[in-house]
């Protein structure tokens, strides 16, 4: 770190403080930073495996669900794997261009999160008001440019905090009190002017990430809501929510702990609150997800039973295959 000027710094590397500075909680978050960890990428896995194997979960909301799941476990690698190699190697250090990096890769899996979740609204959106003409509008070709457009928006989106942040010379110290490098907390350090990237935040993160995903998911369950008050039948009413019941949540959830966020009191400790509502994105969504799609949907479960049964009749099967060429051989040498 070479000092330019007093109180600022050309920064090399940067020190990652973590969740917390007290050693007898060290050892307590490495272990459930591990265990949501593997947690988060083992049920993802399972959502992924089951979607591409079963041939009944090949519809566009799995399809969808299963680009979640590498999102899930991308953004839980990115961000949480520091608190892991700090308490394994005792280096607490992260270089100027992984922290960047880092940043870039957070920032756009989260934007991709709020973008595919919109897709998926569209998507029971037309299941249920238009359900006759659902594969015809939710077609194949559809998913993969929806799919293709939620990718590239969100490494595209990001490119101006980028070029930003690159253009910030110096900063007041090297020391990051959060858990991985994120906006705020380099924003904070900046002695540089940090107001053309507060009025980005402002107006692309606010209006473009959050307002405007929100407000096509709040139309698209306007018309899902009012489709469903107008079916007659309770059980038809009970049948047509559950088939957007998971999303639903998801999509509440995200969206309070973002209000829980934005009307956090500015008496409390702001360094506190972020590492708070940054774990609780990084760290409980993605292990909710799988949780939340595979406990309350019929079809999930109905594909893990499949699946588990297929995988238990497996060695049989094979079995069985193999007595029966055996005898199917010694059958043709005794004639």
């Amino acid at each position: 770190m070479e000092i330019i000027e007093k109180n600022q710094t050309l920064v090399m590397f940067f020190i990652i403080k973590g969740i917390s500075d007290a050693p007898e909680l060290q050892l307590i978050i490495f272990f459930l930073v591990l265990l949501i960890y593997l947690l988060t990428i083992g049920g993802n896995m399972m959502i992924l495996f089951l979607v591409c194997l079963d041939p009944k979960l090949h519809t566009p909301m799995y399809f969808f669900l299963a680009n979640l799941s590498v999102l899930d476990m991308f953004s839980t690698t990115v961000t949480l794997h520091n608190i892991l190699i700090i308490f394994i190697t005792g280096n607490n250090r992260i270089s100027y261009e992984s922290c960047i990096c880092q940043m870039y890769f957070s920032g756009f899996l989260i934007c991709d999160e709020f973008l595919f979740l919109t897709a998926m609204s569209y998507d029971r959106y037309v299941a249920i008001c238009n359900p006759l003409r659902y594969h015809m509008v939710v077609n194949r070709r559809l998913c993969i440019v929806l799919a293709i457009c939620c990718w590239l928006l969100g490494m595209i989106e990001m490119i101006p905090y980028m070029i930003l942040l690159l253009g910030i010379t110096c900063y007041k110290s090297n020391v990051i009190n959060h858990f991985f490098c994120d906006l705020v907390p380099l924003m904070i350090l900046s002695c540089s002017d940090t107001s053309t990237l507060e009025i980005l935040s402002l107006t692309e993160g606010l209006l473009l990430l959050t307002l405007t995903p929100f407000i096509l998911k709040f139309i698209s369950y306007l018309f899902i809501i009012s489709t469903i008050l107008k079916i007659q039948s309770s059980t038809g009413r009970r049948k047509a929510f559950c088939t957007c019941s998971s999303h639903l949540t998801v999509v509440i959830l995200l969206y309070s702990i973002l209000l829980f966020q934005y009307l956090t009191p500015t008496s409390l400790d702001t360094s506190k609150s972020n590492k708070f509502f940054s774990l609780f994105n990084t760290a409980a969504i993605p292990i909710l997800n799988p949780l939340i799609y595979s406990l309350k949907n019929k079809d999930v479960k109905s594909a893990m039973i499949r699946t588990f049964r297929y995988i238990n009749s497996y060695p049989r099967s094979t079995r069985d295959l193999l007595n029966c060429n055996m005898e199917k051989c010694i059958g043709q040498f005794q004639k």
